[in-house]
């Protein structure tokens, strides 16, 4: 309910404008709405100046409540947020996808799908429920041909959302300002109306939930004298009442609620999925040109956290483990640098976790987050093409290099928005959900250890020579300057198959000893004798072409392999075997 229970009313539906830029949003929205609210329409100098969408811009259409969404009087409000299409400004929509439950994709009808359509689709399919399609421009068309272009774009739409979850959404073909920008105001839209009865077909109730704390994702902050500083945006979580404290967890400021409005209309509540003004006395506006506010101390500022995610399908390329991609969280993108882990391979085939991460379990690093065309897996397939297995959920540890404000669970976006932007190529690489914040600076001492996240390591040396039946000379191990100390108890493996223990140094050139519990077998020890027999000979200079070829005949030397894992965070570097 927008108001006290007096009030008729009001379902308010988020619904997303987004597309390529100069598709035509900001005109369809305006052709839409009945209701500019302050942000709407390019208001802003600079968006006027050059003539494209900066910054979301919000607007509102009412409408008679459609009978699916319940009996009785009642009216339905869109409130239409233009998101930018300009490719720069791409993490604009991102913070303004968290807070869509309907999304427009505006298609010029004479160009089809473009580069930023796509990336829109992306974040549609992360962030949104239902999409209806407009082809925008068809005025542009040649009336003879306009049906048949309008089909034959049509059926393109519906073959590049067939394998989305938009497949089958409506599809609908208009004019938002026939004859461009320049053409005079009494020109009538095209298709409109249809439109809108598209969208009241498609409008559900949203999940809406008063309880828990207050989160709202503030876009615009101006001053109105004489009564003070007014933040609008919508409702994330909870619910605001007049007289309510809330906090600007950025600022660390603390301010009364004083007055509140949604589109002009005074209102002493408001709550999840509203879309409101909220005016507070005594704060400078220049201050908060976006962020969040919320009840206070509820939001934690972090420097670190664990996500799990998914990668994104259109990017190409591998995400590797220690590059930087831009992180969005909440309505803040900084730069971050990410570590890729994955369970230990017993697990692959468990269960997802949703929405918890357990500290008690151990997991393997990885070099690059896995999928059927990553590099590692090409490796597990080696020469026999079976079918790689893969992990069903992935996670990663995100660094961020400033700290960041957001609430726990929320959505996550990593990009590479340096990309070029005239590149046909997605930008977005993987979305995830945040599972845990680090608040502490110096989470690497204190809370890092206690992630189990380990890499396997395994080192190959031969066998020098046989001392006797239980004991062994290893070499090509270790580095000469190796403390071998440290090694020393760790189980090894022959190629030959004898288990044995590393027993500790022999001489100063990083040789080593091994005990074998259960004896050489007689072949091994055959193949040593002969191996350094032919040794000395050759040290005695008796180096004959035979010799060469009856070395190249014989086996293989035998190897050692050492096999342990240490955990990345462990200050101690402890090497563990199971």
């Amino acid at each position: 309910m927008a108001a006290g229970p007096a009030a008729p009313r009001v379902l308010n539906v988020n619904v997303g404008v987004l597309g390529h830029i100069d598709s035509g949003k900001t005109a369809l929205a305006r052709a839409l709405s009945t209701t500019g609210s302050t942000a709407a329409f390019d208001r802003a100098p600079q968006s006027r100046a050059r003539g494209i969408t900066l910054d979301l811009g919000f607007s509102c259409l009412r409408t008679a409540l459609p009978p699916q969404l319940g009996p009785g009087p009642g009216e339905l409000q869109f409130t239409l947020v233009d998101c930018p299409g300009h490719a720069s400004l791409i993490r604009t929509i991102i913070g303004g996808a968290q807070i869509i439950d309907l999304m427009m994709l505006v298609i010029d009808v004479t160009k089809g799908m473009q580069t930023q359509s796509a990336e829109c689709l992306v974040i549609g399919q992360i962030a949104c429920q239902k999409m209806v399609v407009v082809l925008n421009k068809i005025d542009l068309l040649p009336e003879g041909k306009r049906q048949s272009a309008i089909e034959k774009m049509t059926k393109k739409m519906q073959k590049t959302l067939e394998n989305t979850k938009f497949c089958g959404c409506p599809i609908v073909a208009v004019a938002a300002k026939p004859g461009g920008p320049e053409a005079p105001e009494s020109e009538n839209p095209l298709g409109v109306s249809e439109l809108i009865e598209v969208l009241k077909s498609q409008a559900y109730l949203p999940s809406r939930d008063p309880s828990g704390h207050f989160l709202m994702a503030v876009d615009h902050c101006f001053s109105i004298k004489g009564q003070g500083t007014v933040m609008t945006g919508t409702i994330l979580s909870g619910s605001v009442s007049l007289g309510d404290n809330v906090e600007i967890p950025a600022l660390k400021v603390t301010k009364k609620v004083k007055s509140m409005q949604m589109f002009h209309t005074p209102v002493t509540y408001a709550m999840q999925g509203d879309r409101v003004g909220i005016c507070v006395t005594q704060f400078d506006p220049k201050l908060l040109e976006r962020g969040l506010i919320c009840t206070p101390e509820s939001l934690h500022t972090i420097h670190a956290a664990i996500i799990s995610l998914k990668k994104i399908q259109y990017f190409r390329g591998a995400l590797q483990t220690k590059a930087k991609f831009h992180i969005t969280v909440g309505h803040e993108t900084v730069m971050g640098r990410v570590m890729f882990f994955s369970p230990a391979p017993a697990d692959f085939s468990e269960e997802i976790q949703e929405n918890v991460f357990d500290f008690e379990k151990d997991y393997l690093y990885q070099e690059e987050y896995l999928s059927k065309d990553s590099n590692s897996s090409e490796e597990n397939k080696e020469n026999d093409q079976a079918e790689v297995q893969l992990p069903r959920q992935q996670w990663a540890l995100l660094e961020f290099e400033k700290p960041v404000t957001c609430p726990k669970l929320c959505l996550v976006i990593g990009s590479k928005l340096d990309t070029d932007i005239h590149a046909n190529t997605c930008r977005l690489a993987f979305h995830g959900v945040l599972l845990q914040g680090m608040e502490d600076k110096n989470y690497m001492e204190t809370f890092l250890p206690k992630l189990k996240v380990y890499k396997l390591k395994h080192k190959e040396g031969q066998v020098e020579r046989v001392m006797d039946d239980y004991n062994v000379i290893g070499r090509s191990l270790f580095k000469k300057e190796t403390n071998i100390q440290i090694f020393v108890g760790l189980k090894v493996k022959l190629s030959t198959g004898e288990d044995g223990i590393i027993d500790g140094g022999f001489g100063q050139s990083g040789k080593f000893k091994i005990r074998i519990p259960d004896g050489l077998k007689p072949d091994t020890k055959m193949l040593l004798t002969v191996a350094s027999k032919k040794k000395s000979k050759a040290g005695k200079g008796d180096t004959t072409k035979e010799d060469e070829s009856s070395k190249n005949d014989s086996a293989q030397p035998v190897t050692i392999s050492l096999l342990f894992k240490r955990y990345v965070f462990d200050m101690q570097k402890k090497m563990i075997q199971s």
